[in-house]
């Protein structure tokens, strides 16, 4: 469980109590070390027999076993984050038989990893939201990404808010500015949008304006605004960048952090191959931020909070900007197998509030802004 202390939450929903579950699989061997992942738990026994009595220092060759085992259903959603979990996990494992940490395994020169701000934030005050940004300015970080799409003069007003924090902290330097609205727009609403936004903000760029398949209306957005589009946080697989690639559709490739190293590591190198740059996501991104020292092409990875997963100790700090990688063998990842048991579970439709992972009936077909955003994902506006 993730406890955030205050309502996170993007424009599809928000957990108003700010707690959130964290699967985690563990992964033991016959030499008794164990490798940690964090993500899904579908079809695990199913999955978990691919790799079941096998070396797990073949981490690649299993990944390509684990997806064979889900041919004929497919591995794309949760699917694919149980295989990324357990591809995470014996990349632990290997680093640690080998003695080191997973980022000097992988070739990584530098154990600095630079960052950007991301609160999750749709629903904080303008009070909240301030006080929020403050403390990761004073963890070095310069550049900052917004929840929003719902209403585009209060995203205006947010980002300027923001703005004006980062820069205090810099003493002048202007900040980078990113703006998330996670699929929440049509192609007309991105461009537009986007385009008043630009004339009074600086934008890095805009995240899934659109559906993230949408390699056509991405193209598009793409060639109506300044700001780089970025998107992948969702897709699972290279057959799903492919098409964006053909189209142009998108300057920054993303991964999530739950679809595991390998899936990063081989999206890198097709990002490289066409000369654009990677960004991974997600809340507890140590796995990526290993791998990302050996990506030529990583620009930035996102942090999301400063502190871990109750029963999660993380061999990392943030300072100057930056995450900094620990010198413990693997990726550094304990867990206090007690204080995870000790946690209630909680289904996401117990949750108060509702959550991001429900996408609103409204989305995409909203003509008016909506005023409270901590409900948008229950509220449908009328045309």
């Amino acid at each position: 469980m993730h406890e955030w202390g205050r309502p996170v939450g993007d424009a599809n929903g928000v957990y108003t109590d700010g707690n959130v579950p964290v699967p985690i699989i563990m992964v033991d061997t016959d030499e008794g070390i164990t490798g940690v992942g964090l993500g899904p738990h579908a079809h695990l026994d199913t999955i978990f027999a691919a790799i079941e009595g096998e070396d797990p220092r073949s981490v690649t060759a299993l990944y390509d076993r684990m997806l064979r085992q889900t041919f004929k259903a497919g591995h794309a959603g949760a699917v694919f984050g149980t295989i990324g979990a357990l591809d995470t996990a014996l990349w632990d494992i290997k680093a640690q038989a080998a003695g080191e940490p997973l980022w000097r395994l992988l070739g990584g020169r530098d154990r600095r990893v630079p960052a950007y701000a991301s609160g999750l934030d749709i629903a904080l005050t303008d009070e909240e939201l301030v006080s929020l940004y403050q403390v990761y300015a004073r963890h070095g970080l310069r550049a900052a990404k917004l929840k929003g799409g719902l209403d585009i003069d209060r995203d205006r007003h947010r980002l300027t808010l923001i703005a004006e924090v980062l820069t205090e902290a810099a003493h002048g330097s202007q900040p980078g500015l990113i703006l998330d609205v996670n699929e929440s727009w049509t192609r007309k609403q991105a461009v537009r949008h986007v385009c008043e936004l630009e004339r009074t903000l600086d934008l890095v760029w805009i995240e899934e304006p659109v559906r993230r398949w949408d390699a056509e209306g991405l193209a598009i957005v793409g060639r109506g605004v300044r700001a780089s589009v970025a998107t992948g946080e969702n897709l699972t697989g290279l057959e799903q960048y492919r098409p964006l690639l053909a189209a142009g559709a998108v300057d920054i490739l993303q991964m999530g952090a739950v679809w595991g190293i390998t899936h990063f590591l081989r999206v890198s190198a097709l990002a490289h191959a066409h000369d654009l740059p990677v960004s991974p996501i997600g809340t507890t991104p140590i796995a990526l931020l290993h791998a990302a020292t050996s990506a030529p092409n990583h620009l930035i990875s996102e942090l999301q909070d400063l502190r871990p997963p109750l029963g999660v100790s993380l061999d990392l700090t943030v300072e100057d900007g930056a995450f900094i990688l620990g010198d413990s063998a693997g990726l550094g990842v304990t867990i206090d197998e007690d204080a995870v048991a000790s946690l209630v579970h909680r289904p996401d439709d117990a949750m108060t509030g509702g959550t991001p992972n429900v996408r609103p009936e409204h989305a995409g077909r909203r003509l008016l802004a909506v005023a409270d955003q901590g409900a948008a994902a229950q509220r449908p506006v009328s045309p």
